[in-house]
């Protein structure tokens, strides 16, 4: 007797059949992702089987490939559009290797040209993306609590709570919290 196939239920295991397909889409081997990625052909393989929980880098790095935002590939493996989002309907995702959170408040959907998310912080951590997702994608990033340097294309803003920082991303960025306080943020992408 033939078992059917089990469904990747968890947001992990939805994750790693997203990623599966991506790649599959474009004919890629995992030589050919590691190379276009910078990820290891080892990590891709183990994400791909919902072996490990990717990190905010990792997929970072993974999104630029494909060329599409975190939180587009975020709505591919989440529930469809639904006008009213409740707080307790609202994915939450944990990065496990920098405590990193990312709560999505306003999936992005295909009628909808914008989305936002909370991320959340904690004191002493450092997340570099080496490459935006989609060149000149619009941030509005409204601090709530806590303080955060971001730096996009080698510039440093240094942001506390009530500041917003507008920008087109279109190079490296890098979010970083002091040793002795976190950051929550609101972030609208358009």
């Amino acid at each position: 007797m033939e078992c059917a196939p089990q469904p990747e239920a968890s947001l992990d295991g939805r994750i790693a059949g997203r990623l599966r397909a991506l790649r599959g889409e474009r004919g890629w081997s995992l030589d050919a992702l590691a190379a276009e990625s910078g990820v290891s052909r080892a990590t891709l393989s183990r994400l791909e089987n919902a072996e490990v929980s990717p990190t905010a880098s990792v997929l970072g790095r993974l999104c630029a490939a494909y060329g599409l935002t975190l939180s587009r590939l975020m709505q591919q493996v989440e529930d469809d559009f639904a006008p009213l989002v409740p707080a307790a309907a609202q994915s939450l995702w944990s990065d496990p290797e920098s405590g990193f959170r990312r709560r999505s408040v306003s999936p992005p959907a295909q009628s909808l040209a914008g989305e936002v998310i909370e991320g959340r912080l904690p004191p002493g951590v450092r997340l570099d993306y080496p490459a935006p997702p989609r060149r000149g994608l619009e941030h509005h990033l409204v601090m709530l609590e806590g303080a955060l340097a971001v730096t996009l294309e080698e510039r440093r803003h240094a942001l506390a709570a009530g500041d917003c920082l507008r920008y087109r991303l279109a190079g490296p960025s890098r979010f970083e919290t002091p040793p002795e306080a976190g950051a929550r943020y609101l972030l609208f992408l358009v």
